[in-house]
């Protein structure tokens, strides 16, 4: 048996030193990785101002102008905006529309797909990555790609909007809602499938009462980011309010009081959207919570 007194005490001084050396590195990492990053951040930019003939350097001073010329006509005919906030009200019910369509149904295609890419729960076990890979796919192209797409072929409209919308939504919730399943307990799936009970119904009676606050919490949270994205989704003619700034600001100089309506008419929206949503989804943690 090794004589334990024989080892060289561990001294006060060592610890010290070992935690001086440790911390040492932990900052020359840290150093090194800040320099790299600042590298690449400058190596970036001259490569894209050096694309854009260098123009950020020539015309960075100007850009307030154009908010300027925007916020100054609309102050000129301040008398004139309610009347605008009426005219493109629809518009704007047609954006909210299409993010509550969207969300609505990507958020129920993205409970099948978690359930479906979740070990322990899934229908088929060895389509998991299959159905991880398709949530990946329709996550990492962008919703302004897809609506390209879906007007060229199915022309301008809510519809690409929102078709556009809703298969971004799967991947993002379903990725979500798969991290949420894997929390829930297996318990209730055991007993339901002990006493013969098809797999739909251990999903419905066995997870969806467990993580049901979270997916609501997620898809709460979701539907104040497709509001935003069914806004910009107008610029590409998908239609809603974003298609009438997109006309606002093409005219230019004398149109400018009606892009500020729609600016503030967005902003109320988000700000009115994400403080119901933030308050549902509160709720909805804290009471299951307790």
């Amino acid at each position: 048996m090794a004589d334990l007194s024989a080892q060289a005490p561990i001294t006060t001084d060592g610890i010290r030193d070992n935690y001086m050396a440790m911390t040492r590195r932990k900052r020359l990492y840290s150093g090194a990785m800040l320099a790299i990053f600042v590298a690449l951040m400058v190596a970036g930019f001259n490569l894209a101002d050096s694309r854009n003939a260098g123009g950020f350097w020539d015309g960075w001073h100007n850009i307030l102008d154009f908010p300027a010329q925007v916020w100054s006509e609309a102050f000129e005919k301040a008398h004139e905006l309610p009347g605008h906030f009426v005219t493109f009200f629809p518009a704007l019910i047609e954006t909210i529309n299409i993010a509550a369509a969207s969300t609505l149904l990507g958020a129920l295609l993205g409970i099948v797909m978690s359930l479906l890419s979740t070990r322990g729960m899934a229908r088929w076990p060895r389509m998991i990555p299959v159905f991880r890979r398709i949530m990946d796919i329709l996550r990492a192209i962008p919703e302004i790609v897809i609506a390209l797409v879906l007007i060229f072929v199915l022309g301008g409209g809510p519809v690409p909007a929102m078709i556009a919308i809703a298969l971004h939504t799967v991947g993002a919730l379903g990725k979500l809602f798969s991290e949420v399943n894997e929390n829930a307990s297996l318990k209730p799936v055991e007993g339901l499938q002990s006493v013969g009970a098809t797999w739909s119904q251990r999903m419905l009676l066995g997870i969806i009462p467990q993580v049901a606050p979270n997916y609501l919490s997620y898809a709460l949270l979701r539907f104040e980011i497709n509001i935003r994205a069914s806004a910009i989704l107008g610029f590409v003619g998908a239609g809603g309010i974003g298609y009438e700034l997109k006309n606002a600001m093409s005219w230019g100089q004398g149109k400018f009081d009606e892009a500020a309506a729609i600016f503030i008419l967005l902003f109320l929206t988000i700000v009115f959207f994400d403080q119901i949503s933030s308050y549902f989804r509160d709720r909805l943690t804290k009471g299951a919570q307790q």
